[in-house]
This record gives C-alpha cells, sequence and structure tokens, in this order.
C-alpha cells in the first residue's frame, strides 16, 4: 500500500523554516525539498526506511521510520560549530545552549502578523517589547525593551548594526520592504549574547535576511490595504548551480494616501543575495539591500482633545479645558496644509527641482532618503579546530526631513494651530521670503569589517576572538526646499558670508547650519564558551575605543577658517558571562551577568549646535543580571520560558540649553543620572492537537530612577561672572515611554489544511507618559516638581490574522491568500504620550501631570490587509 511521510525543517538555534533542505529515503530515489514554510511530502510504499533530512551548514539528521498510512516526522536540525551560514556571524542564541533570555520570529509568523507594517510591530507579542507606529507615517515606527528605546537596543540585519552612528536611533523608513526579505528575527532581551561592542542594554534585535534559495523559483505577492495602500512583491532564486553558486533577489513597490491625513509614502525596497562556494573550506555570500523612499510625515502629538472630546472628558478634563482645543478626529495630521493648485513655486533637494507631491496640498514634513547596506562575508574552514569568518560592509544614506525655516507663522487663530499656504505665498509673492520650507539634509556613509577567528580548543571549549573596526562621516546641513512664492531669502548664520548679496539665499541653497561629523572606532572582543555534560558557560570581554570629529562650514575657529574640533579617544570595555544547566531533556536553568560601559552619544561630547566640547565627558555604565527556567512537557505540547531581569543604568547622559547672559545662550552637559529596571517575563506554547494552538507571552516591569543629580555653572548677572546651582529633581519617578505590565495571547486553529486563523489579544497597563529629565531641574530658592508622570489608561487590542493555501498547484504553481484585520474592535487608545507639554498642555489650571497637560498620538484605528501570493 502507498504511504506518505511529511513534516517540517526547522533550525534548532531559532526554529525558523530551513527552505530547501533536502529530505529523502536512504537508498532509494524518493525524496523532496522543503517548500518556502519548511514543509515536505514524500509518498512511499508501507514499510521502515531510514529518512535523511541536510542541509548547507547543518549536521546532517537520520531517523529510522515505518510507512503504514501518513506519518509525521520533524527536524531540528543543529549547525555546524564552524557552519558557513549567516546565523555564525549574526551571534544567534540557541535553544537549549545559550544562557540568555531570548525570542524567535520565524519567516512564518512575520508573514502570518506583519501585514505590510513596519517591521517593529511584529514583536509585540514578545515580553517586554513595546511597538507602535508613532504618527501614522511609513517607516515611523519606534520600538522599546525593557523599558529602554532604540538608542539603548542594538538593531542588526545579517550580524550588522544598523544603529545611527552618532546618536543610537534607528529610522525604520530606512528598512521599509526588509521585512519582505526576512528570514526570520530574534530579540535577545536584556545584555545579550552578542560580543560587538553594541548598545545591547534592552536586548538586541537580531534581523536576518533570506538566505540564496538552494531551488530555483519565483515569487509574487499583491497586497491591498486601508489607507490606499498598494503593495508588490517580487523575488525571485536562481538556485545551486553547478553546487557552486546562487543568487536571489528581491524587489518592492510600495505606493499608498495613508490611514492619518496626509501620511502619504512612495516607497521603493529591493534586497540582493548572492553565494559562492569557493571549495569545501571557503564560501563567500554578498548582500545589497535598500528602501529609497519618501513619505509624509505625523511629527507633531497633540492635546487629547484635539482627537477626541469625548475620550478626554473621561478622563477629566474640565469644561474649560475641552473648550480650548477644536476637535479634529483622530486621523487628524497637524503637518501639513491645502493650497492653490494655481501655485506652481518648484521645489529642489541638492539642486534638482521637480514639483511638489501633490498639488492641491503641501506637507510641512516629509521624509526622503536611501541608504542601502552592502555586506561581503567569507566564511572558511581553516582545519578541523580552527574557523575565519570576516564581514567588510558598507552603509550609505542620502536624503533627510522637512520642516518650515524663518518666521514660525501658521494661523494662530485656531487651537491647534493650521498651517495657511496660500496666506504666506500670497504675503511674500516675488518678495524677501520670511517662511520658507527647507530640508535637513543628512548625507552620510559608514565602511566597517568585523572579523572573527573561532578555535576549538577541545572537546570541552571553544573559544573566540573578535575585531570590530568601523568609520563613519555625516554631512549636515539645510537648504531652501520651497521659496513659498518669494524671490529671495535672507540668512546670516553663514560666517563666511560677509556681503549682503553673499546672504540672499534662494531655492536649493544651504542654510542655518553646514556641519560635517566623523565617528571612528575600534573594537576587540573574545569569547569562550565551556560544555561538560549537561552544563554550558560562557564569557565575553570587550574593549572598544571611539573618536570623534566635527567641523563647521558656516562658523570661523580662532584661526579665521571653519571650526574644527577632534575628541580625544574615548575608551570603554564591557564583560559579560553565563551558564545554562540541563535538569533534564525538559528542562533547563541559567543564569548571566554582565558590567558595560558605553562611550556617550556624538552630541553628548560635542554639541553641534554651538561648537563646543563637553567637560570631561563620562561614560554611561550598565550592570546587568537575570535568571531563568525553561520548560517542555505534556509529550511536546507545551513549551514555556520565565525569566527574571535586574539592570542598572548609572551616570545616564544628557544636555540641556541654558541662557548664560541675555541673548547668550550655552549647553550643560549632565551627567550622574540612575535608574534601575527589574522584572519577570514569561512565554508559552500550547498545541493539544494539531488543529489548535495557544500562545502566551507577557511582562510585568518595575523601572524608575533612583537619585537627584546636582551640579553647577558659571553665568553672568550685572556684569559679575557668578556660579548658579542646580538640581535634577527626578529620584524615585517612574520611567515612561512604556507600558510596565503587558500580556498578549494569540489562539490559532488549523480547520483544513494549508488554513489558518489566528486572534491575537494584547493587554498594556502602567504605562506612564514618556518624560525628559532636564524638564525637572531647579534652581536655587526653586521648589522641586516630584509629581509622577501622566499615567495613560490601560487598553486591550484585538487583532485577527488568516491564511489559506489554495488546495492545488498548476504545475508547479501554487496560491495562498492573507488576510489581516489591526485593532479589529477599533478601539480608541492612546499609543504614545509625553507628559507636560512645552507646546501643547492645556494652561488655565497650570501643568500638574494630568491629562489635559499630556501631548499624544492616539493608535492606529482599525486597518486591514489582504493579499495574494503565487509562488513556483
Amino acid at each position: 500500500m502507498a504511504g506518505t511521510i511529511k513534516g517540517k525543517v526547522t533550525g534548532a538555534s531559532d526554529d525558523a523554516p530551513l527552505i530547501g533542505a533536502n529530505v529523502y529515503l536512504e537508498g532509494t530515489t524518493m525524496g523532496a525539498a522543503t517548500d518556502d514554510e519548511g514543509m515536505y511530502e514524500i509518498d512511499a510504499a508501507d514499510g521502515t526506511y531510514t529518512l535523511v533530512c541536510e542541509y548547507v551548514g547543518y549536521a546532517t539528521q537520520k531517523v529510522e521510520v515505518t510507512v503504514d498510512g501518513t506519518v509525521e516526522v520533524n527536524f531540528q536540525l543543529v549547525e555546524y560549530l564552524f557552519s558557513k551560514t549567516i546565523s555564525v556571524i549574526a551571534d544567534r542564541a540557541k535553544e537549549r545552549e545559550t544562557p540568555v533570555a531570548f525570542t524567535n520570529v520565524a519567516k512564518a509568523k512575520i508573514e502570518e502578523q506583519l501585514g505590510s507594517r513596519d517591521i517593529p510591530m511584529v514583536m509585540n507579542t514578545t515580553p517586554s517589547v513595546y511597538s507602535t507606529m508613532q504618527g501614522g507615517g511609513s517607516g515611523d515606527a519606534r520600538i522599546n525593551v525593557r523599558g529602554f528605546n532604540q538608542r539603548n537596543v542594538a538593531i542588526m540585519i545579517n550580524g550588522v548594526p544598523v544603529n545611527d552612528m552618532e546618536n543610537g536611533w534607528v529610522y525604520w523608513s530606512n528598512w521599509d520592504g526588509v521585512g519582505d526579505a526576512t528570514s526570520s528575527i530574534q530579540m535577545q532581551r536584556g545584555l545579550s549574547a552578542v560580543n560587538l561592542a553594541t548598545p545591547s542594554i534592552g536586548g538586541t534585535m537580531n534581523i536576518i535576511t533570506d538566505p540564496t534559495a538552494l531551488n530555483s523559483g519565483f515569487r509574487l505577492k499583491q497586497e491591498y490595504g486601508s489607507g490606499t495602500m498598494l503593495k508588490t512583491t517580487f523575488t525571485a532564486n536562481t538556485g545551486l548551480i553547478d553546487d557552486k553558486y546562487a543568487i536571489s533577489a528581491t524587489v518592492v513597490r510600495k505606493i499608498g494616501d495613508g490611514v492619518i491625513d496626509k501620511t502619504w509614502t512612495d516607497a521603493w525596497a529591493y534586497y540582493f543575495g548572492a553565494s559562492y562556494n569557493v571549495n569545501d573550506n571557503n564560501r563567500l555570500e554578498f548582500y545589497a539591500l535598500g528602501a529609497p523612499q519618501r513619505h509624509g510625515q505625523n511629527l507633531y502629538k497633540q492635546n487629547i482633545a484635539a482627537y477626541s472630546k469625548s475620550f478626554a472628558k473621561d478622563l477629566g478634563y474640565s469644561q474649560e479645558a475641552l473648550d480650548a482645543f477644536e476637535e479634529k478626529g483622530r486621523l487628524w495630521n497637524q503637518n501639513w496644509g491645502p493650497v492653490s493648485s494655481s501655485y506652481t513655486g518648484k521645489q529642489a533637494v541638492e539642486g534638482n527641482t521637480f514639483d511638489r507631491y501633490d498639488k492641491n496640498f503641501i506637507n510641512e514634513r516629509e521624509n526622503f532618503f536611501h541608504k542601502p547596506q552592502v555586506n561581503l562575508n567569507w566564511y572558511s574552514t581553516l582545519s578541523d579546530n580552527m574557523s575565519f569568518t570576516n564581514v567588510l560592509y558598507y552603509s550609505g544614506g542620502t536624503g533627510g526631513g522637512t520642516g518650515t525655516y524663518g518666521k514660525f507663522q501658521p494661523d494662530f487663530s485656531r487651537n491647534p494651530w493650521v498651517w495657511d499656504w496660500d496666506k504666506i505665498i500670497a504675503k511674500q509673492q516675488g518678495d524677501t521670503a520670511q517662511t520658507v520650507i527647507r530640508n535637513s539634509r543628512n548625507n552620510q556613509w559608514t565602511i566597517g569589517n568585523i572579523a572573527k577567528l573561532y578555535w576549538k580548543a577541545n572537546d570541552n571549549l571553544s573559544t573566540m576572538f573578535g575585531v570590530d573596526w568601523r568609520t563613519a562621516e555625516i554631512e549636515h546641513y539645510r537648504e531652501i526646499r520651497d521659496m513659498l512664492g518669494a524671490s529671495v531669502f535672507i540668512d546670516t548664520r553663514n560666517e563666511f558670508d560677509t556681503t549682503p548679496a553673499s546672504q540672499e539665499k534662494r531655492l536649493g541653497d544651504k542654510v542655518n547650519y553646514f556641519n560635517t561629523n566623523t565617528v571612528d572606532w575600534i573594537g576587540g572582543f573574545a569569547q569562550a564558551e565551556y560544555t561538560l555534560d549537561e552544563l554550558t558557560a560562557y564569557g565575553t570581554v570587550g574593549y572598544s575605543s571611539i573618536k570623534y570629529g566635527f567641523t563647521d562650514h558656516f562658523k570661523k575657529g580662532d584661526d579665521g577658517n571653519e571650526l574644527s574640533l577632534q575628541s580625544d579617544n574615548i575608551s570603554s570595555f564591557q564583560v559579560k558571562g553565563g551558564a545554562m544547566y540541563r535538569i533534564n531533556d525538559d528542562m533547563e536553568v541559567y543564569g548571566n551577568a554582565g558590567y558595560v560601559e558605553k562611550v556617550p552619544i556624538f552630541d553628548a561630547v560635542i554639541d553641534d549646535r554651538n561648537g563646543v566640547f563637553a567637560d570631561n565627558p563620562a561614560n554611561e555604565t550598565f550592570l546587568s543580571f537575570e535568571g531563568g527556567l525553561n520548560y517542555r512537557g505534556l509529550d511536546g505540547m507545551l513549551s514555556s520560558k520565565l525569566s527574571f531581569y535586574y539592570t542598572k543604568w548609572q551616570d545616564r547622559t544628557m544636555t540641556r540649553g541654558i541662557e548664560i547672559t541675555q541673548g547668550v545662550f550655552d549647553i550643560l552637559f549632565i551627567s550622574g543620572l540612575d535608574q534601575l529596571h527589574t522584572g519577570f517575563e514569561f512565554e508559552a506554547a500550547f498545541q493539544p492537537m494539531p488543529m489548535f494552538r495557544l500562545d502566551l507571552a507577557g511582562s510585568i516591569g518595575s523601572w524608575n530612577t533612583l537619585n537627584d543629580v546636582s551640579g553647577s555653572y558659571r553665568t553672568v548677572e550685572s556684569g559679575t561672572t557668578v556660579t548658579k546651582n542646580y538640581q535634577l529633581a527626578v529620584k524615585d519617578l517612574k520611567i515612561g515611554d512604556a507600558p510596565q505590565t503587558q500580556v498578549a495571547v494569540a489562539a490559532t486553529v488549523f480547520p483544513i489544511q494549508g488554513m489558518s486563523i489566528q486572534g491575537v489579544l494584547k493587554y498594556y497597563d502602567q504605562f506612564y507618559a514618556d518624560w525628559d529629565p532636564t524638564s525637572r531641574i531647579v534652581f536655587d530658592g526653586d521648589t522641586p516638581d516630584r509629581g509622577q508622570s501622566w499615567l495613560t489608561p490601560s487598553y486591550n487590542l484585538v487583532d485577527m490574522h488568516a491564511s489559506y493555501q489554495l488546495p492545488f498547484d498548476l504545475n508547479g504553481v501554487q496560491f495562498k491568500l492573507s488576510a489581516h484585520i489591526f485593532n479589529l474592535l477599533d478601539t480608541e487608545y492612546i499609543s504614545d504620550a509625553t507628559d507636560n507639554s512645552r507646546f501643547n498642555a492645556y494652561r488655565g489650571d497650570g501643568k500638574n501631570h494630568k491629562a489635559d497637560d499630556a501631548e499624544v498620538f492616539f493608535g492606529i484605528p482599525r486597518t486591514f490587509n489582504l493579499g495574494l501570493s503565487i509562488t513556483y
């Protein structure tokens, strides 16, 4: 009789499906390659066979199988110690081996839940991770891990850090479309097992793109969603040719009007991967990816009453506070205004002129950027006990964001204010401009190299030594994008413009500032891993040195030439380690600890607004430990993880502008603030039957500051230099910007072969509004404000996801349908909040950390995404 063997092949380290793995019956010609979900199926006569599973870079597995009808056999393949795969470079944590808290998000889950949103949004079902779309612009998302924002979360793509070299931020619009080429994401929370000197204090988000497929084929996916979003993704693979090389490429095109007013998008994305097996001991890989795009932005939070007076009333607003604001609705965006189509003024970027995006409106805030990244990876096996990997990479970048420059003159007769472009254009038509639209440009390049040597000393001890080198140059300037009807704009900021004629600026000219910053980085690290029976332990040490440079092309130095500054080399080190003990096949416990010094970001060393050094900038330090328990039971139906973390951030660095004498401003460089982040995390998966699966993830945190900070500065009063003392009154205040309690539950049913339907419930609580510690500064004789930041309302969200692999193929062509509904119940909620807003607080009763003093973004309302995939 005929039978069937089927199953799934995944990687043991990340549970991601392995595409193109070969599964066959030993001694026969019967076999199959896994599809893009890691699935395989082999028809065979009843009997007993040896089933073999092979995949490049992984240890081959064999299993005896008796066929009697349909048999399911799943494989989890383990990488070789000296595996020639990208996950080695990327420092991926491994199940049952690496003693850190981590969560793997496989490609199947990304496709199941992302729905063409920004990549961080798929991480919201991970413990201690909070992501939002902020104002709703494409690529304007943010992510927060364990209470730390993106500046203290290392984001890596194929093992290469992509955090901004100056300030540590991550701009997800640069990676719009990369989700379509992502093979898996691993979120290592805490200090992580990554050995590079990255800002992985909150965690490390490790994105791995699709490897070059071993089988030829293509995939076309068409999506349509809310905000008239239309997205086309095309992927093609050559397959492995002559057992030597393979090429994969993806192209993405996305357009749409946006869900929030005028947050349109006009984007491309591309991904190219190639691999070449030089010989049995050497392999080369080449990756190139990028996302040239432009999109309308919504960057200004609003008072709650400006979005919804009924929502504000439920939060205790007085009638006077409600009456102070016009209700605009939750889709309102302050960063645009209508304009007469008769206005034909051109816009410009870097000397190139063009028509505005839409003749009927002008975006005050628009982002445009292209940040390509190119990797050349070399994997080499030097001997049975030694291997070497090297990543040479380049990351460019050109683009910027828009805004106004000159006199700020919207229509203040309304609250919130609005833009009346026609009024401004009519006022300055053919005359000298008071207001123009500017581009804030950021042109950059980074070149880096990461080299690692692996040496297996014996069966128990493995070591690794590495070097991390990077150098970057970033050019900042503003240029006139739109003259708004005027013929000339007078700008006196360039000290080298010494005549009235040279101070006359026109379309495309540089204004306001023009700086070039440099960052030079060198680091070394070493790691050892020891395994004995059921115990695995590791330790890592690292050292790095960073030097910053600054040239102001608009300001004169003491010698009359351009002002130039170079910092000294600033060094830091890190040491961390941990151990895991496997109690039995179903349970292991682990612990880790570490001490990390972090060099201050560029802006905390050099103020590039004024061209001054900080006095003795101090390293920030992080002390952390965590412990955890992993358990599997109920005959494989249950998998669970529990962890506890403790992270102390010491000597946090901040800056604040001050007036040292009338009309003369300086900047305070402040350090010494300590804060503590502790919490519990849990996640579990339960699948009692093939047709049903339940997933649970959650975290309960406690994040707060520990101390006040005191200091002094020198100022001038009545012609006399005096010393003034200040204090940041911040002791025992809750950390804002993310919920300290969150739970996610996902229930998935598989009613028929190839179909899945999933409901996801997310709950958020203890969400304090974001606040700036320097806003709590008090001077001699002032009364400190020690009120807690505003506590935003807790909320629930429900999402629905469905997919169906149609049960047929046409000569190898397969079809898959997908559907997503985000915020199914159309819940009104606050996703982002800032306490005691400088701009939008209701001032009738003073600022007192209440709802009417906050500025917020409402969460995105109900949206949908529909997709059709065609695979060959």
